[in-house]
């Protein structure tokens, strides 16, 4: 009987679910959030007001279009809490679908669920999280640009297609180098401390 299989299958399996089960209280307790803030159906005000991240990440992200476009020579407004105009025939407007949650939600569960110091999962968290944002921020100004300037849509796939393309591209990338730091992390030899 070989019982070092049976110990990685253990292992493997735990963290598997110890994922699905984090994965799905980020990403159904965002859908819930996302309920309760809303004025039809279940509303709470106080949600609504005070603990609405999704809110805060849409405006976050219709800020730094904003400033992005700018940068680029682009002068955009604001018109509401969901839309960005280039002018008044090329806005896009920022859905619940287009915020990244899922995304998010993916790479919070992996690093979360991963063995790690909390400092080095918060970090690794956050950056991950900043850069499945910056891509979101390009997608959102690469779209308004477009719609401007008449682009087409490569390969007749719709923007949140490729987002998706790119943002789980993008922590795959991100894994692999989690993956690698911590066996770095795991060959470092110890040195003795001096007294």
């Amino acid at each position: 009987m070989n019982i070092v299989p049976d110990i990685i299958n253990k292992a493997v399996l735990f963290y598997i679910l110890k994922f699905a089960l984090i994965f799905c209280v980020l990403y159904f307790g965002t859908l819930a959030v996302i309920g309760i803030s809303a004025p039809e159906g279940y509303y709470n005000p106080f949600i609504a007001h005070n603990l609405n991240y999704i809110d805060w990440l849409r405006t976050s992200l219709l800020l730094a279009a904003k400033k992005f476009l700018l940068l680029l020579g682009y002068k955009t407004y604001i018109a509401d809490k969901y839309d960005l105009y280039m002018n008044s025939t090329n806005g896009i407007r920022i859905v619940y679908s287009c915020i990244g949650y899922g995304v998010m939600s993916f790479w919070a569960a992996f690093v979360i669920a991963n063995t790690s110091s909390w400092i080095r999962k918060l970090q690794w968290l956050i950056g991950g999280w900043l850069v499945l944002w910056i891509i979101n921020v390009l997608r959102i100004s690469l779209l308004l640009i477009a719609q401007h300037k008449k682009w087409e849509i490569p390969l007749g796939l719709d923007h949140h297609t490729w987002f998706n393309i790119a943002a789980y591209f993008l922590i795959f990338v991100l894994i692999y180098f989690y993956d690698r730091s911590s066996k770095v992390l795991l060959l470092r030899p110890e040195y003795p401390k001096h007294s």
